[in-house]
């Protein structure tokens, strides 16, 4: 008996040590967490991206009809100037137009508008009445041709206005659609208790040295499935995702990223987000120093170049950034790095 209970007692302190050992390696984890893995079927908990799958569904929906109403916005804008500048040219050639009818008209009165028979009465040979006949058919061609140019500049003139007063309303259309895509976004905020107004994450220019702001090029048009290679995993991206991924590596942000991923929600396993890493070669815990900087340069760079990237939505140190309301407090109920992308910016693009 007393050779079991020394057993026992020795088999108690191993499994004491091998719980604690165990207890240490789980502390230690949060603070080199990558973003999350796939969560369980029907988990409607924080899946990567910082919020619930609801939340999230909501962000995406806000995001894609606000920058989707912007797009529109712009095209009407840009259609409106260009009929106000055919119109314009329009008025200016209403008054020559008018005037050479004006003048037609005078030199038909003046000729006593002959017509073919007084003509033939009054000629003295036959040469003479085709030399007036022929001045009649030439000065009557040039009034008909002056009364139609007249009457098409009229008509396009008007045709210009009505497509005006209809890209208007279409403007106007466009921008209630973008306040209520505004107040849906920042309703799903509040919501989930979050949402609050913050200050940008730090000053950064558009590069990852933090000196000027570089442009990216336009994504390509429509969003397309996800059907290119993903060159940070063996999924696959979006299109505009691969783009804004290449136009960022191409300006100089070429840290450690990830970006499709199976999960129950967001956009990784859509192809239309990455997650970029503060630090060089893996996804670490909470950014200080430089790697902050580079953190908050490239949240800027996605930012400054929001319409040409179509970005959806950027999450960077415990703040979302959304095209239709600017910066707001986010967290994750993690409380990890990230889950509150202390470690990492992630890039929706729409």
């Amino acid at each position: 008996m007393p050779v079991q209970d020394s057993t026992a007692r020795r088999l108690a302190a191993l499994m004491a040590l091998l719980v604690a050992v165990c207890g240490l390696a789980v502390a230690a984890t949060p603070a080199t967490a990558a973003p999350h893995p796939l969560a369980a079927p029907g988990d409607t908990g924080d899946d990567g991206e910082g919020g619930s799958k609801s939340l999230i569904e909501q962000l995406e929906a806000a995001s894609s009809g606000f920058v989707d109403a912007k797009a529109k916005l712009k095209k009407s804008k840009q259609r409106q100037a260009d009929l106000a500048a055919e119109l314009k040219r329009l008025d200016a050639s209403l008054g020559p137009q008018q005037k050479a009818l004006d003048e037609i008209a005078q030199q038909a009165y003046t000729s006593g508008r002959l017509g073919p028979m007084s003509a033939l009465i009054t000629a003295n040979s036959t040469d003479t009445f085709l030399d007036r006949a022929e001045t009649l058919a030439t000065v009557a061609a040039q009034q008909n041709a002056a009364i139609a140019d007249l009457k098409n500049t009229r008509e396009a003139q008007q045709r210009a206005k009505i497509a005006i007063d209809a890209a208007v309303r279409d403007e106007q259309k466009q921008v209630n659609v973008m306040a209520k895509r505004k107040a849906q976004a920042e309703t799903a905020l509040k919501a989930a208790n979050q949402g609050e107004d913050a200050s940008e994450p730090g000053d950064g220019g558009g590069s990852s040295s933090g000196g000027g702001s570089a442009s990216a090029d336009p994504a390509p048009s429509g969003g397309g499935g996800c059907t290119e290679g993903d060159p940070t995993t063996s999924g696959c991206l979006t299109p505009r995702m691969l783009h804004a991924l290449k136009q960022a590596r191409q300006d100089g942000f070429t840290r450690f990223t990830r970006c499709f991923r199976e999960q129950n929600s967001g956009e990784h396993p859509k192809g239309r987000a990455c997650d970029f890493s503060a630090e060089k070669n893996t996804f670490g815990g909470d950014a200080t120093g430089g790697d902050k900087t580079y953190g908050n340069n490239l949240a800027n760079y996605f930012i400054n170049n929001a319409d040409e990237l179509q970005v959806l939505y950027v999450i960077w140190f415990r703040r979302i950034w959304l095209p239709s309301s600017g910066w707001k407090s986010y967290s994750g109920a993690g409380g990890d790095p990230s889950s509150d992308h202390t470690n990492h910016v992630h890039l929706s693009v729409n």
